[in-house]
């Protein structure tokens, strides 16, 4: 059995609320955030597989975790990529979940993270990348993993996107945090045209070092990329070449990794 806690801990670092189980916790927070509140997530085991609800507009997040997980709630420019519902009123639902065998052997889409986070934590998966536009939430690495497909616009949710800021070799990278093995990757580029460009060919990189190469074209439908099953720590995204189209502007709205781990 893992003990496991949630708290939520305000600026000052006093406890708003908390509640600990055993494999299972989950807590009621009956007050509206307030700039500076973080959700601490802990457990008494580590290298741990959860299911977690940082909150309920966010939805359940299949997650593997290494350490405590401070969770930091999204105010001011950082609220345009996430739904107006999430964190909003005065009362949330939170919860973790200690996920089974049989949840953990299935086939999935490994890379999928709704509460993934702009900064390192030990909670994967974790998306990051060498750039993203302005530093803008709204075009942050995190957005291509948070399970919104919506790609025929651009700006805030759901509408969210990795930009590349017209940067010639930009590259995403997906963390497990452990070796999953995985044969297949499928992309959703943005297709906000014309505002938009997109990318003819694209390589997936692994942490062997090896690397694919395959050719993508002008479509909001998903780009399935399909290889021999291979063992890695992560996936990066890179050679990203744009198609000859007047738009300098080519984005990511969803990268989805499908595999076992």
């Amino acid at each position: 059995m893992a003990v496991l806690s949630l708290q939520v801990i305000d600026k000052e670092g006093a406890v708003v609320c908390s509640g600990c189980g055993e494999d299972f916790v989950d807590l009621v927070c009956r007050r509206s955030y307030q700039e500076g509140d973080r959700i601490l997530l802990t457990t008494s085991e580590k290298n741990i597989y959860l299911k977690w609800q940082a909150d309920d507009g966010l939805g359940s997040a299949f997650v593997y975790i290494t350490g405590d997980v401070a969770y930091q709630i999204p105010f001011g420019e950082q609220r345009r990529s996430y739904s107006d519902k999430a964190f909003a009123g005065s009362c949330h639902y939170l919860y973790a979940e200690r996920a089974g065998t049989e949840e953990i052997a299935c086939y999935r889409n490994l890379a999928l993270n709704p509460a993934d986070q702009r900064q390192d934590v030990p909670c994967y998966p974790h998306a990051s990348a060498n750039v993203e536009t302005r530093g803008e939430a709204t075009f942050a690495a995190r957005n291509a993993i948070d399970g919104v497909r919506a790609n025929l616009s651009h700006g805030s949710w759901p509408y969210q996107s990795w930009g590349i800021n017209r940067r010639e070799d930009a590259a995403l990278k997906v963390d497990f945090g452990r070796i999953i093995s995985t044969d297949k990757v499928v992309l959703y580029t943005r297709c906000d045209f014309p505002h938009d460009n997109w990318w003819v060919r694209a390589a997936l990189k692994f942490s062997d070092g090896s690397e694919l190469d395959f050719p993508l074209e002008k479509s909001a439908k998903g780009q399935v990329l399909t290889f021999p099953e291979r063992e890695t720590e992560w996936v990066e995204l890179c050679r990203l070449i744009k198609a000859d189209d007047p738009s300098p502007f080519p984005a990511l709205s969803q990268i989805e990794v499908y595999g076992r781990g």
